[in-house]
């Protein structure tokens, strides 16, 4: 019941959206969303409840000759990426209040349509079903980004929508070629992900390692880890900031959700030979990422490139295959996605007062409004994982767990903590301190709207940084059964 409502609910929100051409609709697509968020509550308090309770789950066949199901489940690490979603979407449309879009039945409509698709992402407990979700989510974010991006919209977005595409058809070659594998016990081939995964452990080694690669590429480019990131910086900037909050805060987590549960537990022995180098990669992605963010002007490119940096220190956790390295993952996907999303509002709210987004032309900002100054450094020290933070949760469990599988990798990805507080600090004092640069910009009072998702976004950061306990309850089951299956 309330598994199939948080893929119903929003689907048919856009679909209303969509048909009310011509009327305002920021405030009917804010209640929409609100939905699903009160649906993802009301299971989170079921699954502490009673964990197999079958609300939380739906399963009916859907293409009976290729023995597709509709099945969607929620667990703990599942449930915490759509409570993620499902808690993000509304702020995301809150902070579009003072943006005034073209045809915004269409824009609200197509952001509630992709909400639909990423919570199916995360509870899809079929690998067709999966698949499906995870290409059904690119097409309202193309959109998006195409037709309410900026300048040279339509290359870039063409590159992205290729990029991943491209990607998409490795995983897809991969996912057939497991179902070609599985048999149950009537001798038919199945999509059910626990047939995959014993698909999947029963191939030789040789095979794991070719499925590995096939279902990794798909998930390295969507994260995007070193070097399939290339579509990321310009895309970021490009996109409308709702766009890039979108694909910041929520759709690079589908790549790495699916590291942790289709990809681990399907091909351990292709983890085992070929995880080091992909760990390589990521470790590799966060120096060079963090370096080129140091010498970016453009804020909103600098947040771009730190957020290649934070995605390849989860990747390279999640790649360690250990308790902690796969927890603090989950704490950081969540940590990151508030944060960024936080991070993208105020380079926008920067644009509309000031008029520009370079560093080197603000600055003294904080004597024109303190109250933005004390919120824009609160999120931005959760970014860079300030105990009591909730990105410090997440980073220290993930530097630990890759220690434990490499010390000189560990010694490597934790430079992102060093090197992110210089591209942080430094982009705050050159924003916010000193003097005036440039007399003509002036910074007034910020929007009521933006004012309370910074609000909500700096209570979140000090709240699960001080008392993370909640979150780590309940993805440790899931992390734990995750595990055993990898290491069975």
């Amino acid at each position: 019941m309330l598994a199939g409502l948080l893929v119903v609910v929003p689907l048919i929100a856009s679909l209303v959206l969509f048909l009310m051409k011509g009327k305002p609709v920021k405030n009917i697509a804010l209640v929409f969303s609100l939905v699903p968020f009160a649906i993802a509550i009301a299971a989170y308090v079921q699954l502490t409840h009673n964990p197999d309770s079958s609300t939380l789950l739906l399963n009916c066949t859907w293409i009976k000759s290729m023995n597709v199901h509709f099945a969607i489940a929620l667990d703990g690490m599942s449930l915490l990426l759509v409570l993620l979603t499902t808690f993000l979407v509304p702020l995301i449309i809150l902070s579009s209040y003072q943006n005034n879009y073209d045809n915004s039945h269409s824009f609200y409509g197509l952001i509630l349509l992709m909400e639909m698709a990423l919570v199916g992402v995360f509870m899809a407990n079929d690998g067709f079903l999966f698949y499906v979700f995870w290409e059904l989510a690119l097409i309202p974010i193309y959109f998006i980004c195409l037709l309410w991006g900026g300048a040279d919209r339509a290359r870039i977005t063409f590159k992205f929508f290729v990029y991943t595409l491209f990607g998409s058809l490795f995983m897809l070659i991969g996912l057939i070629y497991l179902y070609n594998h599985t048999y149950t016990t009537a001798g038919i081939k199945s999509w059910a992900i626990m047939d995959l995964y014993a698909a999947g452990q029963a191939l030789t080694e040789v095979q794991q390692g070719a499925v590995f690669w096939l279902i990794f590429i798909a998930f390295a480019i969507k994260m995007p880890i070193f070097p399939l990131h290339t579509w990321q910086p310009d895309t970021y900037v490009t996109a409308p900031t709702q766009g890039t909050m979108l694909l910041s805060g929520i759709m690079l987590k589908m790549g790495t959700f699916g590291l942790i549960k289709w990809l681990l537990p399907i091909v351990p022995l292709g983890l085992a030979n070929w995880g080091g180098t992909a760990i390589t990669l990521s470790v590799i992605g966060i120096v060079y990422a963090s370096c080129i963010a140091i010498v970016q002007k453009d804020y909103k490119r600098l947040i771009a490139y730190s957020s290649i940096a934070h995605v390849g220190l989860i990747a390279a956790g999640i790649l360690a295959a250990n308790a902690q390295g796969v927890q603090g993952a989950l704490m950081q996907m969540l940590a990151h996605g508030v944060n960024v999303v936080g991070l993208f509002l105020i380079a926008d709210i920067l644009l509309r007062h000031t008029g520009t987004r370079d560093i080197d032309k603000l600055g003294g900002i904080r004597s024109m409004n303190g109250n933005f100054a004390v919120m824009f450094l609160i999120i931005l020290l959760g970014s860079v994982a300030l105990p009591l933070t909730n990105g410090f949760v997440g980073e220290f469990l993930l530097i630990n767990g890759v220690y434990q599988f490499s010390p000189i990798a560990a010694t490597f990805a934790g430079l992102t903590v060093i090197l992110g507080a210089v591209y942080m600090l430094r982009s705050y004092q050159n924003i916010m301190l000193g003097e005036r640069r440039d007399a003509a910009i002036t910074f007034g009072s910020v929007a009521s709207s933006d004012k309370w998702v910074l609000i909500i976004v700096c209570l979140v950061i000090i709240a699960f940084g001080v008392y993370p306990k909640p979150l780590t309850d309940l993805a440790e089951p899931a992390v734990k059964q995750i595990l055993s299956v990898i290491n069975k």
